[in-house]
Formats: C-alpha cells, sequence, structure tokens
C-alpha cells in the first residue's frame, strides 16, 4: 500500500461562522469558516427569515406577483 495517501487530521479544527460563534470539530483543516452555523440557521433557531445571497427571492417573488395580476385570454371561436 502507498503510504501518506490520506490528508493530515485535526482533532481541534477551529470552526468560525460569520455569525461569530466558534466551535472545535474534527477535520482535514486546522481553520474552517462557514456562512451559516447551527446557532444561526433558521431552522435550528426558529426565526423566519430567508437567507438571498443572488437576489433569488425579490425576482421570485417579482414573477409570482406578475403571474398573479396577469389577466387570461379568452379566444373566441
Amino acid at each position: 500500500m502507498k503510504k501518506d495517501t490520506h490528508p493530515t487530521y485535526y482533532t481541534n479544527a477551529l470552526v468560525s461562522c460569520a455569525c461569530g460563534n466558534t466551535f472545535t470539530v474534527g477535520g482535514t483543516q486546522e481553520k474552517i469558516k462557514v456562512e451559516i452555523c447551527s446557532a444561526c440557521h433558521p431552522f435550528f433557531t426558529g426565526d423566519k427569515k430567508i437567507i438571498d445571497t443572488a437576489g433569488r427571492v425579490e425576482r421570485f417573488k417579482s414573477r409570482a406577483s406578475k403571474a398573479t395580476t396577469k389577466k387570461k385570454v379568452v379566444k373566441k371561436h
């Protein structure tokens, strides 16, 4: 078998979230930066907030409002 095929495993890898929360886990990197963790994710906190990174929610809402205001065209025979 080949030697040194697996990466180095760090038992106390430091994870830092954008909200400021930090905790340690086991991982292949010493420092891990994440955008959302269990302290700020809406599923775990119970908050109803929409996480939008590229304006997708606004585009969806604008398309949905256009679809509801659009009148149906009735074809006459």
